[in-house]
């Protein structure tokens, strides 16, 4: 009685504008585009924002990275052993420094070695790829199908030269930038390993320093917030890069067992791509393919099994023990979201896609959840389903 009371004493303005979902969509919908306008009429204020983001990113990044990597074992030794942080980052920092000693001693020079082969040989693999398609279709049957096969190679060559070209010309065109690329790889080297130290050391120190600064009444779910954002990008960093370890060690054990020259670059060349969802795998399949055509049917037909024994392995056993579903989000969304930020950010769009929209999708989830609690815009809603429960109730109690 009493919310049919407060429903009726409503005025217009509070019944068709203050609570009603539409009109409250549409203004969220404004203030949201009014906002846009105004940083872009005051974009020359944030610029120096801009470049200071730009400076510390990278190297914030790689250490987060790492961070995710390294921190569980620091917590696990700590919780379970006493062992004291301060003594597993030193030693932890030894082992990878050890590792990298041995891969850039032992792993490096042959992966580099096939690299520059294969750079060198590839005009000469493309060539005898293509002619040994074309002798594949010389079947007089198939005429109008290898039509087709020599324009799309006439093209993809025309393509890959005006490209190689223009990067040729910009490098040299643009030598500054380049020095500058250069700067940026030294100094995010030089001063990631500090910035990882001190997120080991203090990083689970954050969540609770963070929680203070917002209201008592909402310090516990502000909190839940950021154990979600970072269980979100803990899972997905830790997951993507045990999957693509995984991948390049399958396909280095495949690609060596076959014979297949470059193996071991075109292993390496995989797990990196792997770290694009869904496609890197399979681009990072073309050169080998291709390598195959030119070598000989046989080796074509070994090649597509290893990478058929690699896929069904990646995708019955290591990503779902890797991955699982800890990400929530659907195939379709997943291929939609990494076209979309690739057309609007490039290579950072792939890579950094897919976890900025797992961290906004927490956020609005939270935020959602917040307003219909709130609000009196649910009432009618929640006053509905309660009245539909008790009708049921009353039902049964009738039936019995």
């Amino acid at each position: 009685m009493n919310s049919q009371g407060k429903h009726k004493k409503q005025t217009v303005f509070q019944k068709w504008f203050l609570n009603n979902r539409f009109s409250i969509v549409l203004v969220n919908i404004l203030l949201f585009f009014l906002i846009i306008w105004v940083f872009n009429k005051i974009s020359f204020v944030l610029n120096p924002a801009k470049v200071f983001v730009s400076a510390i990113l990278p190297p914030l990044i790689l250490a987060l990275i790492q961070y995710y990597i390294m921190n569980p074992l620091v917590d696990l030794l700590e919780r379970k052993f006493k062992v004291p942080r301060v003594a597993t980052i030193i030693g932890l920092f030894l082992l990878v420094a050890v590792l990298l000693v041995w891969t850039v001693n032992t792993l490096l020079p042959i992966v580099q070695a096939q690299i520059d082969s294969l750079i060198r040989h590839w005009p000469h693999i493309w060539n005898d790829a293509t002619i040994a398609v074309q002798n594949m279709l010389s079947d007089p049957h198939l005429h109008s199908v290898k039509n087709n096969i020599n324009d799309a190679i006439t093209r993809g060559q025309d393509m890959i030269f005006k490209s190689g070209q223009n990067t040729i010309d910009a490098t040299l065109d643009n030598i500054s930038s380049a020095i500058s690329i250069v700067t940026v790889i030294f100094m995010t080297l030089l001063t990631a390993p500090f910035i990882l130290f001190f997120m080991l050391k203090d990083g689970h120190n954050l969540r609770p320093y963070l929680m203070q600064f917002a209201p008592k009444r909402w310090q516990d779910v502000f909190g839940q917030l950021l154990y979600d954002i970072n269980f979100a990008l803990s899972s997905y960093i830790r997951g993507q890069l045990t999957v693509a370890f995984w991948v390049g060690i399958m396909f280095g054990i495949g690609y060596s067992i076959i014979g297949l020259p470059y193996g071991i670059a075109l292993a390496v060349l995989s797990a990196f791509l792997n770290l694009i969802p869904y496609f890197g795998t399979f681009i990072a399949f073309i050169p080998a393919i291709v390598i195959g055509i030119m070598i000989s049917v046989p080796m074509v037909i070994k090649v597509l099994v290893v990478f058929f024994v690699e896929q069904t392995i990646e995708s019955r056993l290591i990503s779902p023990l890797v991955m699982g579903n800890k990400m929530e989000m659907h195939p379709v969304t997943t291929i939609l979201l990494l076209i979309g930020s690739s057309s609007v950010w490039g290579l950072w769009g792939v890579i950094f896609g897919i976890p900025i929209y797992a961290i906004l999708k927490i956020i609005t989830i939270r935020v959602y959840n917040y307003y219909r609690k709130v609000s009196k815009v649910f009432e009618e809603d929640e006053t509905t389903s309660l009245t539909e429960k008790d009708s049921n109730k009353n039902n049964e109690v009738t039936k019995k």
